[in-house]
């Protein structure tokens, strides 16, 4: 099974996220998509627990050992699939086939695509699929753990806090939720549509004991995601502090990449900056 740190430092993560960011330009061109910012924020979360955190067999996707990934931001598809395929779950020439009449890969994720646990996409459900999946867990002495991505707009969902607090309660410290704090929702930047903060603090009182990272860093990252749980009988929140778009500079922190689909210019563009960086 998949685990363990990469040798040779974090290059081994940042190779793997600019691909990530590559196969998403490429997946939302073809298919005239939205959420790209969405997904290039969290790649870098997506290349370390794919790359050295998550315990997985790509050849047996449903090993009962596994450990669980939730893709509650459902709508960062392109990136969980780009992911999934360079894990080995399934070939990358299935990425063609994104948002296609009648496919599988659509445009959030999708039960039924090898990987991919639930589908998602109705926000402020994956939190509570992922509390009720490692409850199981702990009541069945198993020891997969189960991570959940969490976008930062949809804490505004009342289930999201209710999940929070049945984790707390039950002392789930086989569970992560990992929170793609970019800053930006769907129409306006998280601080001016619902503020959060203080942000960590609301988690520690649910009890849950937490982190706060720059999730671009592939360093902090693996840091955080291999220390857990972080404490005896408490879940753990990792909040990635990321960027909306980040590894283009003309998508970075700009809301309306969260729905604009890139044309050709764009897509060129963009491949160059990540070609350039790499």
């Amino acid at each position: 099974m998949k685990s363990a740190s990469k040798k040779g430092g974090t290059e081994p993560y940042a190779q793997a996220a600019r691909r990530i960011r590559a196969d998403v330009l490429h997946m939302t061109h073809k298919a005239n998509a939205s959420h790209v910012g969405t997904c290039l924020s969290m790649a870098d979360i997506l290349a370390v627990l794919y790359g050295g955190i998550l315990n997985y067999n790509p050849k047996k996707p449903e090993d009962p050992k596994r450990d669980r990934l939730i893709l509650s931001k459902g709508h960062g598809a392109a990136a969980a699939y780009a992911a999934l395929a360079q894990a080995g779950f399934f070939p990358r020439k299935h990425l063609d086939l994104y948002c296609a009449d009648g496919s599988p890969y659509a445009g959030h994720v999708t039960s039924g695509v090898p990987g991919v646990e639930v589908s998602t996409g109705s926000l402020g459900h994956g939190l509570p699929i992922a509390c009720g999946m490692a409850l199981a867990g702990k009541r069945g002495g198993k020891g997969y753990r189960v991570f959940a991505i969490l976008s930062d707009g949809e804490c505004d969902e009342g289930s999201t806090w209710e999940a929070a607090l049945f984790a707390g309660h039950h002392r789930l410290d086989n569970i992560v939720a990992i929170i793609d704090y970019n800053k930006i929702q769907s129409f306006g930047h998280v601080k001016d549509v619902l503020d959060l903060e203080p942000f960590a603090d609301k988690w520690r009182s649910f009890r849950w004991s937490v982190a706060e990272v720059d999730g671009h860093d592939f360093g902090e990252l693996h840091a955080a995601l291999s220390d857990v749980p972080r404490e005896r009988e408490k879940p753990t929140c990792i909040i990635a502090h990321t960027v909306k778009g980040k590894g283009v500079s003309f998508m970075e922190g700009e809301l309306a990449w969260h729905y604009r689909s890139p044309d050709r210019e764009h897509l060129k563009a963009a491949l160059k900056e990540l070609e350039e960086k790499g």
